[in-house]
Formats: C-alpha cells, structure tokens, sequence
C-alpha cells in the first residue's frame, strides 16, 4: 500500500458507497464492484491510519458502511471502524458519523453493549459540535437498543427523536423516527399506532425512491397487516420487500423477509412450508452470526411453538432441515413461490 494506491481506493469507495442504496441495477453493480474489492479498501485503512491520516481513514471506512450492512459483513465492518477510530484521532464530524455506524455492526450480533457505548461516543460528539443530522442518528441507535429492553422508554425516545428531527428541518431523521416509532408500538402491540408511523414511513422513503428502506419498512408493515388478519395484503408488503432484495443482492434483509413468509405460511395453515422457510431463515441469520431484533423475534419464537405441535416434532425437524440446505437463492426462489423449487421440497 502506498499513498498513491490508498488515495485512489478512498476516491473509488466514496464515489460508489453510496451507490450501493440507489435503486434498480446500478445498487448492485456497486455492491459488487465493492466486494471485488473490499480486501483492498480495508487495507488501506488500516495504511491511513498507521501514516496518521485519521480524517481519510474515517472518510474511506463511513463511505463502506452500506456495504457492510447491506452484505452483512459485520465483523469486518466492526474491525474496520475500530482500527479508523483507534488514534483518537480526526474531525470531529467524521469520528462522530464513524462512531455511531460502528455501533450498528455490533448492535446486529446482538451485543448491544459495545452498540451502545459506540452510539454514545458518537451522539456525544454529535452534540458537542451541534450537527442536528448525526445527533439524530445517534439516538436512533440507542432506541433500537432499547426496543430490546424497555419499550416504553424506546417509544419516548422515539418521540423525542422525531420532535428534534422535524425542528431541524432534518427529513432523513424523521424518517427514521417514524420506523422507530412503528416498531416501538408494534412491540407494544399498540398495531393501529404501528400501521399509521409505518404507513407514514413508506410513503416518505417511496417519495425518496430510496429502494433500501422501501425493502425494510414494507417487511415491517407486512408484519402488523398480518396481525391485524389482512395476509393478502401482509404477503403482498413482504413479496416486494424480498423482490427488491433479490434484485439489489441485499443479503441483510433476505432472513427477516423469509421468517415473514413464514409467518404468513403459518397463519394460512401451510405448515411445512412456514418449517421450511423458518429453517431457511435461521441458516442465513447463524451463517451471519445475526441476533433477531426485537419487532422480529417474538414471530420467530411463536413458529418454533406452534409449527411443532401442529406438525409433530419429527416432520417439524424435517421440513426446517430441508430448509437449512438451502442456498439463499433456491430458498428466495421458494419463498416466491417459483413452481420448480416448490415440487422439489415438498416432493409434489
């Protein structure tokens, strides 16, 4: 590595990250192009940081981070982050944005700890240097830790978030304020309060043609639509979330839109096909080392105690193996109801 090689690595990664959530197929030629080169981009990194040029280290790891969530690269994305903020060292700004995205990579794994510390340091900075858009991304990320453990306090939070948003004039903070907000309540089981923050969500990020969170907030409403007994319209909501994630080669969502055809399948009495799409959705989440999320994992468990008893334990294990084999294309194939890849699991 040299300083050559790094600057034109730093000049490729912030001219294409962001690439990586535009949508149609320019979103996964970048992540692509990224991934062929990702060994590289974490090199030089670390380069920039040994020769001590702590805001390039920081501005080629932040330019990474949709890459890291959207291929689920978290222990690498965690590693990265570590090694650009290690000198202590860096604009202000730059160290407050890296903080706060480290914090997501741990926050997934479910080791809300080192998330939450790397959230605070983060919002603190935020605060300190009075940067409206980063304070709101910091207390984004210590509500969905507290989603896992107070609700109640999570929902303040949310609100205060959206409140301080909305003041700032800040759109992308009020998008997420309201995700929140819709997950807080669907928790709570408040699911009317969780459509209208979802609803509002999808309507703003379908205005944005921001395909990522489109993805993200369609499979949260689909989740509270079959609560609230509408599976047609569920199933439709959780079909484009996993359509869109195909399409975009998004490895992050592909687990949570499975477990929600899943769900969908249990609740249509589909019992072997609902086992199979909860076996497929577990290999991806352990292949990752990915922890459930808190709006998620109740549905997860609910599976694992209804699909036994309906089916008998025996034909329950085997069913979820047949979806553990899977490779995530065969199971996305199945979970969209391609007739080929249905016969051959259910052997019809």
């Amino acid at each position: 590595m040299d300083a050559g090689t790094a600057e034109s690595l730093l000049a490729f990664a912030e001219s294409t990250g962001p690439t990586v959530r535009a949508p149609g197929p320019d979103g996964k030629a970048a992540l692509d192009a990224i991934d062929e080169r990702s060994a590289d981009l974490v090199a030089a990194i670390g380069w920039l940081a040994d020769v001590g040029r702590a805001d390039d280290a920081l501005r080629l790891a932040n330019a990474l981070y949709p890459f890291w969530i959207t291929k689920q690269r978290f222990d690498d994305g965690w590693a990265a982050y570590d090694r650009a903020l290690a000198a202590a060292a860096g604009a202000p700004n730059l160290r407050a944005r890296a903080s706060i995205d480290a914090g997501f990579m741990p926050f997934w794994t479910g080791d809300d700890e080192r998330a939450t510390a790397a959230f605070q340091r983060g919002l603190d900075i935020a605060r300190e240097i009075d940067d409206t858009r980063l304070v709101s991304r910091g207390l984004g990320g210590l509500i969905r830790v507290a989603l896992r453990a107070d609700v109640a306090e999570a929902r303040r939070l949310g609100r205060e978030a959206l409140a301080f948003s909305d003041a700032a004039g800040n759109i992308d903070g009020r998008s997420d304020a309201l995700h929140l907000l819709g997950v807080g309540a669907q928790i709570a089981g408040d699911l009317p309060e969780a459509r209208d923050w979802m609803r509002q969500r999808l309507a703003l990020v379908r205005e944005q043609g921001n395909e990522t969170l489109i993805a993200s907030e369609a499979g949260n409403l689909s989740m509270v639509e079959r609560q609230l007994g509408n599976l047609d319209e569920a199933e439709a909501l959780v079909r484009e979330a996993l359509e869109i994630a195909e399409r975009r080669g998004d490895e992050f969502m592909k687990p949570f839109a499975l477990s929600g055809f899943a769900a969908i399948a249990t609740e249509r009495g589909r019992d072997q096909r609902a086992a199979t799409l909860v076996g497929a959705a577990e290999a991806i989440m352990e292949a990752q080392n990915m922890a459930w999320p808190p709006d998620e994992r109740p549905h997860y468990e609910r599976m694992l105690a209804v699909l036994p008893e309906r089916l008998g334990s025996a034909e329950f294990e085997r069913a979820r193996a047949a979806g553990r084999s899977m490779a995530t294309a065969e199971a996305v194939a199945f979970a969209l109801g391609d007739p080929v890849a249905e016969r051959s699991r259910t052997g019809g």
